[in-house]
C-alpha cells in the first residue's frame, strides 16, 4: 500500500492541548461494523456498549518524565534530551537534537550528567554519572514528554493528566492514550456490568511514532518495544474465548501486545520481550475483538493499525465524521470504539 492511502481528514484547530474534567466526558465515535453506522456517545457510557463476560485489556505502563534540558558542555548551549531507554549498568538510549560526538557532555545537574558514547543515525547512547539514582533526578526535574503538536511547555498538571489510572510498570515515553479516559466510576461501572478487566505492558517508546518515510509502507522498519503479556491476562483470555466474551482491547499498544503473544490459532499466551509487529490493512487479527483508539495523526503506524483492523475507507468516513461533528483530536482528543 503507498502511503499517501493513509492522508486522512485533518484540521489542527480541533488538536486538544488538554483533556476534558472528568476524563470519561470525553466524546466516543462508536464505529459499528456489523450495522455499518455512526453514532455518539461518551466514555462514560461504555459499559453499556459491551456485554457481560467480555474482556476490556488496558496497558499499564508508566510515562517516565524523561525530557530533561542540560548545559552542553563544551559550550554551555541549552539543550533537550528524552532519555528513551534504559540499557542498563548507567547506559540509556536518548533522544538528542544538533551535532554531537562520543565524549561530548551535557551537565544536567551539578551532580548528574549524561555522556555521549555512540552517535549514529539510527541511535545515540549516553552514559549517565551521577551521584544520586538517575531514576530521583528524572522524577525530580524531568519534564513529562508531550507529542510536539501539543504547542506549549509541559506543566505540573501533565503529570497526572498524561498518566492513566492503571499505570504501574515504568519505562515509556508516551501515554497509552485510549487508556487516558478511564475514571474510577467507569471502571465500578464495568465491574457492576460484569466485564472483567486485565493488563499487559507495553512500553511506548519511538518505535510507534517513527515518521513512515517510505512510499511502500511496507517497506517501514516498525523497529522493537519491550511488552508483557502475564499468565494471568492469557488466562482470562482463554476463559473470555472459550464463553464467547469479546476481547477488547484499550489503545493500539495493547493490540500489538496481544496479537505478539497470539498463537497461530488466535491463542494468547504468556510472553515476556520486544516486539516489532507492524500491523497494516490486510493483517488477520487473531487476538483481539474490538478496539478503543484516540485519533491518530494521518501517515502514522497508528493509522494504519486502525485502519487495518476497520477497513481503510470506514476509518477515513469515521475520521470526517469526527471532523465535522467537532470532535477533539490525538493524545488529549476525544476517542472511537469499533465494535
Amino acid at each position: 500500500m503507498l502511503l499517501s492511502e493513509f492522508d486522512f481528514p485533518f484540521d489542527s484547530s480541533l488538536i486538544a492541548s488538554k483533556p476534558v474534567e472528568p476524563r470519561d466526558q470525553a466524546r466516543l465515535l462508536v464505529v459499528d461494523r456489523e450495522v455499518g453506522c455512526f453514532f455518539h456517545r461518551r466514555v462514560l457510557d461504555l459499559p453499556s456498549l459491551l456485554k457481560p463476560g467480555d474482556l476490556v485489556v488496558v496497558n499499564d505502563t508508566k510515562v517516565m518524565a524523561a525530557r530533561l534540558s542540560g548545559c552542553r558542555q563544551p559550550g554551555g548551549r541549552r539543550v533537550d534530551v528524552l532519555f528513551v531507554k534504559d540499557l542498563g549498568g548507567g547506559i540509556w538510549e536518548v533522544l538528542l537534537k544538533g551535532r554531537f560526538r562520543p565524549g561530548d557532555a551535557i551537565e544536567l545537574t551539578s551532580q548528574t550528567r549524561a555522556v555521549v558514547m555512540d552517535r549514529s543515525e539510527s541511535r545515540t547512547t549516553v552514559r549517565v554519572e551521577s551521584t544520586r539514582p538517575f531514576q530521583e533526578v528524572m522524577r525530580e526535574i524531568g519534564r513529562m514528554p508531550l507529542p510536539p503538536y501539543i504547542k506549549r511547555e509541559p506543566t505540573v498538571e501533565d503529570r497526572i493528566w498524561y498518566q492513566t489510572l492503571f499505570a504501574r510498570q515504568e519505562g515509556a515515553v508516551a501515554a497509552p492514550t485510549a487508556g487516558l479516559h478511564f475514571t474510577d466510576r467507569v471502571l465500578k461501572s464495568l465491574r457492576d456490568h460484569g466485564v472483567v478487566l486485565a493488563t499487559v505492558t507495553l512500553h511506548v517508546g519511538p518505535a510507534t511514532f517513527k515518521p513512515v518515510t517510505v512510499e511502500r509502507i511496507e517497506d517501514h522498519p516498525m523497529g522493537a518495544e519491550w511488552i508483557e503479556v502475564s499468565v494471568e491476562t492469557a488466562e482470562l483470555f482463554r476463559r473470555t474465548k472459550a464463553a464467547g466474551g469479546r476481547v477488547v482491547a484499550v489503545g493500539t499498544t495493547v493490540v500489538r501486545a496481544l496479537e505478539s503473544a497470539a498463537d497461530p490459532n488466535g491463542t494468547v499466551r504468556p510472553f515476556r520481550g520486544e516486539t516489532e509487529l507492524f500491523i497494516v490493512p490486510g493483517y488477520r487479527f487473531r487476538a483481539v475483538d474490538s478496539l478503543m483508539t484516540n485519533f491518530h495523526l494521518p501517515r502514522t503506524t497508528l493509522l494504519m493499525l486502525v485502519s487495518a483492523f476497520a477497513g481503510l475507507e470506514r476509518m477515513r468516513a469515521a475520521y470526517q465524521e469526527a471532523i465535522n461533528e467537532r470532535y477533539r483530536l490525538y493524545s488529549y482528543g476525544d476517542a472511537m470504539l469499533i465494535l
